[in-house]
């Protein structure tokens, strides 16, 4: 026989883990001593190594005391429900992955740049036709439309905050 401790330590688990599993009518003690201390035995120690078991593989504490207690409770029944579950975790983790990955490769490109500066981009800008009230009227587009991208662009082009505030200020004015 062992006391909850002792079973706890024999599972790897914490004594208040066992305490809790007795307390949601997952795990009861064979029996008590005479001090009234909780004494469990080798059906316990079986029992709750199911239960670890079951918990290692992700069920939550409900399906396991379906499981464990037979009360409507089929093992395969709720394991495959779980393992549909997981693979929608799965194909969710692997889409934000994806993501991730695709927003890096983004800031790699922006970081390729480092000597964009606001001086290139407007000799850019007016190679390509633009005048400065066309370079205005973008601007104030692009403020209206992505303020928060438009702050990022200002950024990009290593514009002094000051600055940068400056032109989104006279570019919200402009639209208003």
């Amino acid at each position: 026989m062992w006391t909850v401790s002792q079973l706890a330590r024999r599972c790897s688990l914490s004594r208040s883990t066992l305490l809790y599993y007795e307390s949601i009518g997952l795990l009861k003690p064979a029996a008590r001593s005479t001090g009234n201390y909780r004494r469990y035995g080798e059906q316990e120690l079986r029992h709750l190594e199911q239960i670890c078991l079951y918990r290692n593989a992700g069920l939550k504490l409900s399906d396991i005391r379906s499981i464990v207690s037979r009360t409507g409770g089929d093992a395969e029944q709720v394991l495959r429900r779980r393992l549909v579950e997981l693979n929608r975790e799965i194909q969710m983790l692997r889409t934000h992955q994806r993501a991730i990955l695709r927003l890096m490769q983004n800031k790699k490109a922006f970081r390729k740049v480092k000597n964009m500066t606001k001086d290139r981009w407007v000799a850019i800008m007016k190679a390509s036709g633009f005048s400065e009230a066309d370079m205005h009227r973008w601007h104030i587009e692009f403020e209206k439309s992505a303020p928060e991208d438009h702050q990022l662009f200002l950024e990009f082009l290593h514009i002094a905050p000051e600055q940068a505030r400056s032109i989104r200020e006279w570019s919200r004015k402009a639209h208003a």
